[in-house]
């Protein structure tokens, strides 16, 4: 199990929040193939802030997804409080505080992973946001901003604050903001916060795509739990495999192609109910990345199935390389 704050998971995994991937296809799918909770995708709190903006029924919940948390980033404390509380009003059961991004965009902005040079920013926004809601908060973080000797005393520095002023759970992705996706996730941080603060629910994120890497995580950090990110894209059957793997069962393989066909279809289907003709196949090519990885001619059905310009030519091209032979 996974415990953060009132909230108790029956796994000790999750879907983490995406941007541009999690929608609503996206998490039913996970939920459905076993992920205990789900998070829609990264929000800006200046937008969500907004009453008319969280409206749309792209930034609301629904009622068959419960748990289901929300992500926010921004740098105003009491903007990032108001979205929290108005996301929490719409019915997210956990707010994620963002302080990891690495995008340029984002921390041009002074957004994401860059507030990880102001601990004194990143704890007074903490503060403001437990203070407006009464749901769950976690805390995404990277392992600094970069390799600095101040990097590094800023990220410890805000790991304890959080730890003594009893945090719901602090997400921690073991790279700098600096090295983005570059390299390997240094685990080592991950076991290292988990000494130092024991009572404190620490979940590992970075590098978890399968069944053996989430093993050897949480075997050799003793951490409490992991966010399943890039992983879960194309691959909803890593959350049965994870399900199974926790439960003490023998993890069920991959499912040959014409099994992987439904589910793909599955989820385009749902994609098409939520976005217009003219973006949905578009759109969907990401998915399509992630879903190739797993064929046994990858780059040969990758091909046909991004070279699709419409649903008809996609749908033709699934039947194509997703019915054995």
């Amino acid at each position: 199990m996974l415990k953060v704050g009132t909230i108790i998971l029956e796994a000790p995994f999750f879907q983490a929040a995406l941007s541009g991937y999690s929608d609503y296809a996206m998490r039913r799918l996970a939920a459905s193939f076993g992920a205990p909770l789900t998070f829609a995708p990264l929000m800006l709190a200046k937008s969500v802030a907004v009453p008319k903006v969280l409206a749309k029924p792209f930034f609301r919940p629904h009622d068959d997804e419960h748990p289901v948390g929300a992500q926010i980033l921004g740098n105003d404390p009491h903007e990032m409080a108001q979205a929290a509380k108005a996301l929490e009003g719409v019915g997210y059961d956990l707010i994620d505080l963002n302080f990891a991004c690495p995008a340029g965009k984002v921390l041009r902005r002074r957004r994401g992973g860059y507030l990880l040079k102001e601990p004194a920013g990143v704890m007074e926004i903490y503060q403001r946001v437990r203070e407006a809601v009464g749901c769950p908060v976690l805390v995404k973080l990277r392992a600094g901003f970069d390799q600095s000797e101040q990097m590094q005393d800023n990220f410890w520095r805000i790991v304890t604050e959080l730890a003594v002023q009893g945090a719901d759970a602090v997400i921690i992705h073991p790279r700098t903001v600096v090295q983005r996706f570059k390299g390997s996730a240094d685990w080592d941080i991950l076991a290292q916060a988990k000494r130092r603060f024991a009572r404190m629910t620490i979940i590992g994120s970075g590098d978890l795509f399968d069944v053996d890497a989430v093993q050897r995580l949480m075997t050799s950090c003793r951490i409490d739990g992991v966010a399943i990110a890039r992983g879960a894209i194309g691959n909803p059957w890593l959350f049965t495999q994870l399900r199974a793997f926790f439960d003490g069962k023998t993890c069920p393989a991959v499912p040959d192609v014409c099994l992987q066909h439904e589910v793909i279809l599955a989820h385009f289907n749902h994609v098409a109910q939520l976005y217009s003709q003219s973006k949905v196949v578009g759109y969907f090519r990401k998915f399509i990345v992630g879903y190739c990885k797993l064929h046994p001619q990858r780059k040969k059905a990758q091909r046909d199935l991004l070279a699709a310009a419409d649903s008809s030519q996609l749908l033709a091209a699934l039947d194509k390389w997703y019915t054995l032979s």
